[in-house]
């Protein structure tokens, strides 16, 4: 009977490939995470400086079985300051945290592990964990390291614990360390580790991985996922992942994507590539197979130990769908495999017909919302360059020498003598070296409401309620990469009269460069079909804000949004501009 992997974690990753093998598992997962603000000089955390610690648990006793080991993409540097190899569950059986200098080992696996902590423009991705931790040939890798037999770890008597791990500089020291060992550590320093790195061991770090279901003794995790989090939580319930065998397979529910794209857009979209060294001796290609085309980007270069993002400009369909792209990384390099993208339409919400006698006695303001706002991006391209080397390569000879004489006797003689001669040459032993190219792109943008100049007694800022707004909405992009970079597309208004939900306006949209324009679509309930906005008759008097949402700007490292909002005043009704003329 086939065996279900049943994942249970939460994670904020992004995928390294995994070779093409039976997935044998299901998932459960969440995630959470924020920024990492910028540390100091001698206390900071370099994106990507993340790992796993794996041990094998035994399910009646939760007993740790066989090697404890950890993963990474990365090598720490030499006297790191570590722990051991100790599970969670060890430490919350009473095993006491001690520091050791020096010493510290980690494994590299063959297929090259997720992103596991997300850091600013490089947020990590939900299935990318899901195809790491159920594909069978990353799980037949942990069987072998932890010291069992695939068939025995996978028959249902035994569950894979993972915590994440950062390796982060403290006080000017290295440290490898779960969030589990974080924690506890940071309750000897009396607090000083959360002070200065609190944004990374208090809050992405636990957060990472989580668990969405109760199981061996620890409880799903129903808490902020967006905020630090105390010492006593993170022990209790976070930093840890489970993966559990089962007797049935069930297809998973893709309800988590790695991209939500709109309709009819131009877009971007980005893998990480990493594993070994690219260079033009040895170089990478990446193809995306998207909505049944390919697109190649050939030349992709890093130095070892490091990663190069790459990205393929598309335009996304004119219908909603589900889209599954596909990549291929042919060379040395691994990368995300699959990512699906959610392809949605805003279009078609728009608010009802206004009546002359709607009411609305319990109405009441609400807080102007928020979406994602991320308004500049960087990224960046490795160049290699050979760095010459020249060296000359020895090739002694032997080189004989014969001198032939006749004494006074008349006798002949020959004597035959040789010395050595380098008959070497000169070798280019050189290397390649990289440079680093860093791109940036910013958004900036202006939104204007003015009343509709069809509304007779309005001003330049106030209008009585029941007549009409127009809107517009300028935005620009600057970038130092204008090819990697899309400008804004979309812009969706909300209105106070809906609580800012239930109905928008998506607005028309005019792209010239990188430069857009936006503004209301002609309303089919204007007697002169005029891209307006009626206020309800019902506004009361005060300030009336609309609220729009910029997004769609996209460059390598994610897409570009910005929130922005005007208003205009409400004073009086537009039933004061009427009057009934006597009959004559």
């Amino acid at each position: 009977m086939k065996r279900i992997l049943a994942l249970i974690l939460s994670v904020v990753l992004m995928l390294g490939i995994a070779v093409p093998a039976y997935a044998i598992g299901d998932e459960n997962i969440d995630s959470g995470g924020g920024n990492l603000g910028n540390g100091t000089s001698t206390s900071y955390w370099n994106p990507g400086m993340d790992g796993v610690r794996i041990s094998v648990v035994e399910t009646s006793s939760h007993a740790v079985i066989g090697n404890t080991i950890d993963w990474s993409n990365k090598m720490p540097g030499t006297n790191v300051i570590h722990f051991g190899k100790i599970s969670k569950l060890s430490y919350n059986s009473g095993a006491s945290l001690r520091p050791i200098v020096g010493g510290y080992t980690c494994i590299r696996p063959a297929q090259s592990l997720p992103r596991i902590i997300s850091s600013g423009s490089y947020p990590a991705s939900i299935d990318a964990i899901r195809s790491y931790f159920t594909d069978e040939q990353v799980i037949r890798a942990i069987a072998g390291y932890v010291g069992m037999d695939f068939d025995t770890l996978i028959c249902g008597d035994y569950k894979i614990v993972i915590e994440p791990i950062a390796y982060l500089v403290y006080g000017g020291a290295n440290y490898a360390m779960t969030a589990t060992e974080a924690a506890l550590y940071d309750k000897t320093v009396d607090g000083d580790l959360r002070y200065w790195m609190g944004s990374l061991t208090h809050q992405n770090l636990p957060l990472a991985i989580f668990l969405e279901e109760a199981d061996l003794g620890y409880p799903a995790w129903s808490g902020s996922t967006t905020s630090k989090v105390s010492n006593d939580q993170i022990i209790s319930s976070l930093g840890i992942g489970i993966v559990r065998f089962n007797d049935e397979l069930e297809p998973p529910e893709i309800d988590e994507f790695d991209y939500e794209y709109r309709v009819d857009t131009d877009v971007i979209t980005s893998v990480e590539v990493s594993g070994g060294q690219s260079d033009p001796d040895n170089p990478v290609t990446v193809q995306f197979v998207i909505e049944g085309s390919t697109y190649t980007v050939s030349n992709v270069y890093y130095p070892e130990g490091d990663s190069q993002l790459v990205w393929v400009k598309w335009h996304t369909p004119e219908e909603p769908c589900v889209c599954t792209i596909r990549v291929r990384v042919q060379g040395g390099g691994t990368a995300q495999s699959t990512i699906t993208a959610n392809i949605v339409d805003l279009d078609g919400n728009d608010p009802p017909n206004p009546v002359a006698d709607d009411r609305n006695d319990d109405f009441t303001l609400v807080s102007i919302p928020e979406k994602e706002e991320v308004t500049s991006a960087s990224w960046g391209i490795w160049s290699p360059w050979w760095q010459e080397n020249w060296v000359w390569v020895e090739n002694w000879e032997k080189c004989w020498h014969t001198d032939r004489w006749t004494d006074s006797e008349g006798k002949s003689h020959t004597d035959r003598w040789y010395h050595w001669v380098d008959n070497g040459w000169w070798e280019d032993q050189g290397w390649w070296e990289f440079d680093y190219s860093g791109y940036s792109a910013s958004l900036s943008a202006s939104m204007a409401i003015t009343p509709d100049s069809m509304s007779p007694t309005a001003s330049a800022t106030t209008a009585k309620s029941g007549y009409g707004i127009q809107q517009t909405v300028t935005a620009n992009v600057s970038t130092t990469q204008s090819s990697a970079v899309t400008a804004a597309q979309n812009a969706v208004t909300y209105f106070p009269e809906f609580n800012y939900e239930g109905f928008w306006r998506l607005l028309d949209r005019s792209v010239s460069g990188k430069r857009s324009a936006f503004a209301f679509k002609n309303n089919p309930y204007s007697t002169y079909n005029r891209p307006t906005h009626f206020t309800p008759i019902w506004y009361p008097d005060g300030s009336y804000t609309p609220y729009t949402w910029l997004l769609d700007c996209w460059t390598p490292a994610g897409m570009l949004s910005m929130n922005l909002t005007d208003s205009i005043r409400i004073s009086g009704d537009l039933w004061e501009d009427w009057h009934i003329a006597p009959a004559n």
